[in-house]
């Protein structure tokens, strides 16, 4: 892989974070940064244009969060590997983002050099997770397959997607719009996800929300 140029497609919502990252990037040898975004949607639509050997996905994004889009990528180009980028080194965090198809879970306060030891293990088909995070977990999620799912995880995509729109504000005809369906399908899942959720609030669904990581808050 030394001899090759590794495509990197860079997703986070903070303009300043993605420059430092870059920066790190372009101090890496054979790495090229081919684009970037603060918007989970447009991540899907750059791997598509891009195809990128790699993808540096934050996991709190607007629109579509990372472990949506992390899912779709590993679905649709499966040639595509994602490293997830994240403040939290939590056990729920981790096993979403394996589950999602992540090869590598990066926590944004891990040393400098940890960058490319990550990216390289991970384009030479090994799974990689900060040293910060407990060995158990990867040993976890490997021979435990019968784990049982989070609430969270046991929504839909569709339903998953609908509650971080319903969480960021957005009115039932402009998820309707964005998502292009009609008003009744989102407020049939919007039903649904509440029902599984045991939540009975737009207010309840935006507190889960924050909690689960789909959206930060703003305090």
């Amino acid at each position: 892989m030394m001899g090759s140029r590794i495509s990197v497609l860079l997703a986070d919502d903070h303009s300043l974070v993605r420059a430092g990252i870059r920066a790190l990037l372009d101090n890496i040898g054979n790495i090229e940064v081919v684009a970037e975004t603060g918007d989970g949607r447009q991540v899907l639509r750059l791997v598509k244009e891009h195809e990128p050997r790699l993808v540096l996905l934050d996991i709190a994004m607007p629109s579509l969060n990372g472990l949506e889009a992390a899912a779709r990528i590993h679905r649709d180009f499966p040639d595509t590997a994602v490293v997830m980028l994240s403040m939290h080194a939590n056990e729920e965090y981790v096993l979403q983002a394996l589950r999602a198809g992540a090869s590598g879970y990066l926590v944004k306060d891990a040393a400098t050099a940890e960058l490319e030891i990550a990216i390289r293990s991970v384009i030479n088909g090994k799974t990689y997770l900060s040293p910060s995070i407990s060995k158990t977990l990867i040993d976890e999620y490997l021979g435990n397959s019968a784990k049982a799912r989070s609430p969270l995880e046991r929504l839909t995509a569709r339903q998953r997607e609908i509650l971080q729109l319903v969480a960021e504000g957005l009115t039932t005809r402009k998820i309707a719009e964005l998502l292009s369906v009609s008003v009744k399908t989102v407020e049939t899942h919007r039903a649904q996800l509440m029902d599984r959720l045991e939540i009975r609030d737009i207010p309840g669904l935006v507190r889960y929300a924050i909690r689960t990581g789909l959206i930060q808050s703003d305090l």
